[in-house]
């Protein structure tokens, strides 16, 4: 449950803020009347997203033996690496996005009007509808396979408290005077994100090895499942939200800490790049 909610959250607010956005850049040219045209867009891009959740976890659960690993593995690897690209994006244009938005609304509504209204939320909140859809379906496919229901509902139930927790944010956010530091917080859920990527690259090794795509080299590099069986409630947690193994393969654990250091390496490039930029004197 607890990823769902991460995830969820994260997607969530990241929709809320760009809905929130383009309101307010309509008030400030006094086009409300262009609002509903933003509200259709906004819940037919939810409509889509659902569908897609919807389509992906059947059609995984309807794969058998091999088919069916290969699946997980395919899901788990594409969602880390869609998970890992909107990390980097939101780091580069989480200072630009308010501005390049507002832009968008003001020539939507002085060209087309409502027509691009619809289709400038429609594309903005779809995107991290399907990327959120591909994440809780990994997320589900990492849990406990022989519990089914149980895992659906913890899914199910973390998805509706992280959409509901990023609604009441971005609301309160555009209600009030109360202001949230956006950038420590995606810096934050970005660090937990980055642990759960890893895992899901873990994961879709496993998947991998077990059906011989990828060796193993080394079949269990260790078995501590006698202190912390990753059966166990703990364990399912850290399984689900860190990528825990209680004996994970040697492919298993180079691809988990090789991807954390790729990550942070990057990370860390860009940030200096960015502080450097803003030591510089402006010409």
């Amino acid at each position: 449950m607890l990823p769902s909610y991460l995830l969820s959250l994260r997607e969530g607010l990241e929709a809320a803020l760009i809905i929130g956005i383009a309101i307010g850049a309509l008030r400030k040219i006094r086009r409300t009347d262009l609002a509903p045209a933003l509200w259709l867009g906004t819940f037919s891009a939810v409509a889509v997203s659902i569908l897609a959740a919807v389509l992906l976890t059947n059609f995984g659960m309807s794969l058998q033996g091999e088919a069916e690993k290969i699946f997980e593995g395919l899901t788990m690897l594409i969602a880390a690496g869609i998970l890992t690209w909107m990390i980097f994006w939101m780091s580069k244009q989480s200072r630009t996005l308010k501005a390049e938005l507002e832009e968008g609304v003001n020539k939507a509504a002085v060209s087309t009007g409502k027509r691009a209204l619809f289709w400038l939320a429609f594309v903005a909140v779809v995107r991290e509808g399907i990327e959120l859809a591909l994440f809780l379906t990994a997320a589900f496919f990492v849990g406990d396979q022989s519990q089914i229901t149980a895992n659906t509902a913890q899914t199910l139930a973390g998805a509706i408290l992280g959409l509901g927790t990023a609604i009441l944010l971005g609301w309160t956010l555009f209600a009030t005077t109360v202001r949230l530091d956006l950038r420590r917080f995606f810096q934050v859920t970005g660090a937990l994100l980055i642990m759960f990527a890893a895992g899901l690259v873990a994961h879709g090794v496993h998947e991998f090895n077990e059906v011989a795509w990828i060796p193993s080299v080394i079949e269990h590099v260790w078995d501590v499942n006698a202190f912390v069986d990753e059966n166990s409630l703990p364990g399912q947690l850290l399984k689900t939200l860190f990528g825990y193994n209680g004996n994970p393969s040697l492919t298993e654990v180079i691809s988990y800490f090789v991807y954390l250091a790729a990550i942070i390496f990057v990370l860390r490039r860009d940030s200096r790049k960015v502080e450097v930029q803003a030591t510089q004197p402006q010409v």
